[in-house]
């Protein structure tokens, strides 16, 4: 796999009925490139006891239980269970909209920007491009990526292509979910002239990091800049260590909740098919494996596991 950014260009072909074997626009770019790629995923996964910000407290998990009186079936507050209804379902409290691997809007600090439901269609793939910083972070804790960095990557893996989404290796998602490394300050950040480089001169989508706040600032300068700009940002992004700095895409989904000031995110990188991590399109997708260990709420942990 080459070490230089390379942007190859895809015909977008809508057709109806089935298609020839010559002409099978995106179906073939599945086929041929995307069916036998690898997939990393770098979403954290959520649990009641995750880091957040201590201004918020933890979310709650519960079993969902019938919010009406259903006759034989289940009355009014009775709690779901296999072996009554035939499913199970969660109720989730969550306390805030900024947990775990996030996508941030810009209407979380700026009004005037849109929300989460309010972000295009067309976030949802985008290439990916990993700058590292982990050798700077391991000697200096509390190291913000600078302008230097980003040209020193350029250097050797050539321009960021305009539109792609940046993301910023510190390895911080190592100490995950450890609650007292994730209060540990100042942590590894995304210093302003840096993201100012990235949006005004690359002109790329979206930058994301690892740790839950761009920077360790005292006025959280970098993402008070971005939202107020117009830029949406990732955060808490993990495994960034499993992705090569260029060469990979990046799919993006969140829930469109309507005026969401932020969103829960699951970031995956698609990387090509000689990558060394992630998996690949299996027959064992469809359908799912069945585990030897069946599902059920562990009243301590607060959530449901195997």
């Amino acid at each position: 796999m080459t070490n230089k950014i390379i942007l190859a260009g895809v015909a977008v072909l809508c057709v109806s009925g089935a298609a020839s074997a010559e002409d099978l626009g995106l179906w073939g770019a599945y086929q041929d490139i995307f069916k036998g790629a690898k997939y990393v995923d770098l979403t954290h996964v959520i649990t009641p006891t995750i880091p957040v910000w201590p201004g918020f407290g933890d979310s709650t998990f519960s079993p969902a239980k019938a919010g009406a009186d259903l006759g034989d079936y289940a009355s009014e507050g009775d709690t779901y269970t296999y072996d009554k209804h035939g499913f199970v379902a969660t109720s989730y409290l969550l306390k805030t909209d900024q947990l775990g691997t996030q996508l941030d809007p810009p209407a979380h600090w700026a009004p005037e920007y849109p929300t989460i439901d309010e972000l295009p269609a067309t976030y949802t793939l985008r290439p990916l491009v990993v700058i590292p910083m982990q050798d700077q972070v391991a000697e200096d804790f509390g190291y913000a990526l600078q302008v230097s960095d980003i040209e020193a990557f350029e250097s050797e893996h050539g321009t960021i292509p305009e539109g792609s989404v940046v993301f910023v290796r510190s390895d911080w998602s190592k100490g995950w979910p450890d609650k007292e490394f994730a209060a540990r300050t100042p942590f590894p950040g995304v210093g302003l002239d840096a993201l100012k480089f990235l949006h005004e001169e690359r002109h790329i989508l979206f930058h994301g990091h690892e740790p839950l706040d761009t920077d360790a600032t005292p006025n959280l300068e970098g993402e008070y800049w971005l939202m107020h700009n117009g830029y949406a940002q990732a955060e808490g992004v993990a495994n960034l260590d499993q992705v090569p700095p260029t060469g990979c895409l990046v799919s993006i989904g969140y829930p469109k909740f309507k005026g969401g000031a932020g969103g829960y995110a699951r970031y995956v990188a698609i990387c090509p098919a000689d990558w060394t991590y992630g998996v690949t399109i299996s027959a064992a997708d469809a359908p799912l494996p069945k585990s030897e260990k069946p599902l059920h709420w562990d009243d301590e942990l607060g959530m449901r596991v195997r």
